[in-house]
């Protein structure tokens, strides 16, 4: 066990830097490239749906878009539909400085792993990851009932 605790922080440790080297060329942040890779991917969207792909808390996602906003890589607009709703979308300006990068965190990561492991053992480590990611979630859950389960005695 201790060694999953062990290899999951040496990796995270790894991969910031890797990014970090990466979008460092661009005066990028892990998370704002991340953000602005998500939205270049998938369209304009709401700061809860940008959050939730990018695995952030909507406040903090929120602080990022605001420094891409000033960075003018990002920008907010109203819903037409629901003048409550403000999506998020990439630039133009953007485009143009993912255009330096070669790559954005996706297909960065992509290539980083083809490198250096086969198709069979990039499978391996993604069905590993999903078995963390799914015992994590799993304790979580488990202990939300019994802390519910507390306040209803």
């Amino acid at each position: 066990m201790d060694n999953i605790l062990m290899y999951y922080l040496r990796v995270s440790q790894h991969l910031s830097h890797q990014f970090r080297n990466h979008f460092g060329k661009l005066e990028l942040t892990f998370p704002q490239a991340l953000a602005l890779s998500t939205l270049n991917d998938q369209g304009p969207m709401p700061i809860s749906k940008l959050a939730e792909l990018t695995g952030s808390a909507n406040s903090t996602i929120s602080g990022v878009v605001d420094r891409l906003e000033r960075l003018g890589l990002a920008k907010r607009k109203r819903s037409e539909l629901d003048h409550r709703v403000i999506y998020v979308e990439a630039t133009e300006k953007y485009r143009k400085l993912q255009d330096r990068a070669e790559a954005g965190v996706n297909e960065y990561f992509a290539q980083l792993l083809s490198a250096h492991l086969t198709v069979q053992e990039r499978e391996t480590i993604a069905q590993g990851l999903a078995l963390l990611d799914k015992a994590i979630i799993s304790g979580q859950e488990e202990s939300e009932r019994k802390r519910q389960k507390g306040k209803e005695v």
